[in-house]
């Protein structure tokens, strides 16, 4: 416990610092440097590759997780798990590249219209995908034995401050575009060169797989676990991105751009769960290991009301700013304030039932959850074309954060239904008032000329407001015990 607590610290560190970097390149440098349709380009093919990318691994990942500890050894050779395992990513890159050639005169169709840069950058997914999805396995590898802080360090600090460097570089005009897309796909080969470095320092992996000890362990067990896990992560992974590559069908590249910048800011208020579901997780898995329904029940509910506590100031706090936020940025982001307001409250209703996914998937329940998250991506896809045509941006937004409400009702539901527990605590009412409150407080509010001074006084009255109704109620007892002025 003691590794995974250490690791859990730094995880936390390191998710902080990249989002730390991540604003500062995505609100502060790129919209600054980049077009709005160079931007959206960037995003478009990335999440088009990350998606694809998703497919590639053929579940090997999701199996990787649950059954590598049946493999792992004091050698450090786990029975050649590591060849093994990047079998996986290879076939399925064969297999996706063939489905990509087929099917391109299709999804350059859907985009020439309103997308037309795209077509000219379609084969630079190629590369990028297969880099994303070795980096992906090579990950699970490294989480697998307990070696989680570079690989967090390499995705979420080094491929960040890459990328600033790379757009820095063609915004000095000293590239070209072609070789601007060219750098940016070769930054995450960078990261995959270094990630591979790093499994070779403290491993060694071989490449000599022991097929009597796989056939020993059922691997068909293995392999079947995988492909229905591997279903499910890619419709999670599609719930993420569909947005703005749905985006790019409709409307032009310079909408996806400020999408993108939009759809960031709200990962501001997720930042905590990230960080607290790592936690959880493990205690959850630990739990259910021991059958101590009472234990997850204590989780279940603690972490949901300190989610809510905290992502509640974040969600006002970002939402009464943002118009003064986005007006440092050139003309047209503006348009994506009600974005951040949408996405954000989903993002909030995502972190109260927080603990859904890891107390479902660590159950005997798993594939409920996994069947739905594979409906919910088809519905997905049909919300995008509804709303997207009808409403724009927000269209977008509406329709990710109605499958994100969708999905956290019906796991709720699934959890509720069959282990009889639930996340909701009577303390989330004063929170929730506090919420309404402080919006209202915040309509009545003087607006100063000064932005920076505004936002400022305006984020200080409206966070004492807040903690008022954090501290009257007692939400979060635990922190009333750290007071100078508590008495037991």
């Amino acid at each position: 416990m003691g590794v995974i607590q250490r690791q859990g610290i730094k995880n936390t560190i390191t998710t902080y610092l990249g989002i730390a970097i991540g604003f500062v390149s995505l609100i502060v440098i790129q919209p600054q440097l980049l077009t709005k349709e160079e931007l959206g380009l960037t995003r478009i093919l990335y999440s088009f590759s990350i998606l694809v990318a998703m497919f590639v691994p053929l579940g090997i990942g999701n199996a990787t997780t649950r059954y590598f500890p049946l493999f792992k050894d004091s050698n450090k050779n786990h029975h050649g798990y590591f060849a093994f395992m990047m079998l996986f990513p290879v076939l399925g890159f064969v297999l996706t590249t063939i489905v990509l050639l087929l099917s391109k005169d299709f999804i350059m169709a859907q985009y020439v219209k309103e997308s037309p840069l795209l077509t000219d950058f379609f084969y630079y997914i190629f590369p990028l995908t297969f880099i994303l999805a070795i980096i992906s396995c090579l990950n699970v590898y490294c989480y697998a034995n307990y070696k989680s802080t570079i690989p967090a360090f390499l995705n979420d600090v080094v491929a960040r401050v890459l990328v600033i460097i790379v757009i820095s570089i063609y915004y000095l005009k000293w590239i070209t575009l072609n070789e601007f897309i060219a750098c940016y796909v070769g930054l995450y080969g960078i990261q995959l060169l270094l990630l591979f470095v790093y499994v070779f320092v403290f491993d060694k992996p071989v490449f000599k797989i022991d097929w009597a000890y796989f056939r020993e362990k059922n691997t068909g067990k293995l392999i079947s676990y995988g492909l229905l896990l591997w279903f499910a992560g890619v419709a999670s992974i599609g719930l993420k991105y569909l947005d703005s590559i749905m985006l790019g069908k409709y409307l032009p590249l310079s909408f996806v751009g400020v999408y993108a910048i939009a759809a960031f800011i709200p990962t501001v208020i997720e930042a905590p769960m990230t960080a607290l579901e790592k936690i959880a997780a493990s205690r959850i898995s630990f739990a259910w290991a021991e059958n101590n329904r009472k234990e997850i029940l204590e989780i279940y509910r603690k972490s949901s009301l300190y989610m809510l506590a905290l992502g509640g100031l974040l969600f006002v706090g970002i939402n009464i700013n943002i118009i003064n936020l986005l007006s440092f940025l050139p003309e047209g982001y503006q348009q994506g304030a009600s974005v951040v307001l949408i996405i954000s409250f989903g993002t909030l209703i995502n972190m109260i039932t927080g603990a859904n996914a890891p107390i479902l998937f660590n159950s005997d329940k798993y594939r409920w959850g996994a069947f739905f998250l594979i409906a919910l991506a088809v519905l997905s896809v049909v919300f995008q074309m509804v709303f997207i045509p009808r409403f724009g941006l927000n269209g977008a937004a509406i329709a990710t954060v109605s499958c994100y409400i969708l999905y956290n009702l019906f796991m709720t539901t699934v959890i509720w239904r069959f282990y009889n527990l639930h996340p909701f605590d009577r303390k989330m009412i004063p929170v929730a008032a506090a919420i309404v409150f402080c919006f209202i407080v915040n309509y009545f509010l003087p607006v100063m000329e000064n932005k920076i001074v505004d936002m400022v006084s305006r984020s200080a009255i409206i966070t004492l407001i807040y903690l008022a109704f954090v501290y009257r109620f007692r939400v979060l007892e635990e922190f009333h015990h750290l007071l100078p002025w508590y008495k037991k």
